[in-house]
């Protein structure tokens, strides 16, 4: 990463036990080229965005464009040395199954934290 680069931002839902673990190990693995935003802890985005980012993990690239759902964590997943295990879940046979079964747990959470 250059100097004049930023990172991709990863926003996650701090108040989830599931995605804090999830954090913890990105953290400790990424490069600099991710940077994981707290959802609770950020200063930049509405309520109203706030809410949306809570109901599915959102990742900023770098230039600009926003990644949702598994395309997200998968991005994130490859800023670390583990890129290759996540890749096969965007295999154009199983990422519609991913992602569905990735949207019902997503929705499933954030009714149970945020009703």
């Amino acid at each position: 990463m250059t100097e004049t680069s930023q990172p991709a931002e990863l926003y996650f839902d701090g108040s989830c036990p599931l995605c804090s673990i999830e954090m913890r190990h990105l953290k400790r693995h990424k490069r600099d080229s991710l940077k994981l935003t707290d959802i609770h802890q950020a200063t930049d985005l509405t309520p109203d965005t706030k809410r949306d980012f809570l109901s599915r993990l959102h990742l900023r690239k770098p230039d600009g464009v926003v990644l949702m759902g598994l395309d997200a964590s998968v991005y994130a997943w490859q800023q670390t040395r583990f890129g290759f295990f996540w890749s096969w879940l965007r295999w154009p046979l199983i990422k519609p199954v991913a992602d569905f079964v990735y949207a019902r747990w997503a929705k499933n959470r954030f009714d149970r934290l945020y009703p």
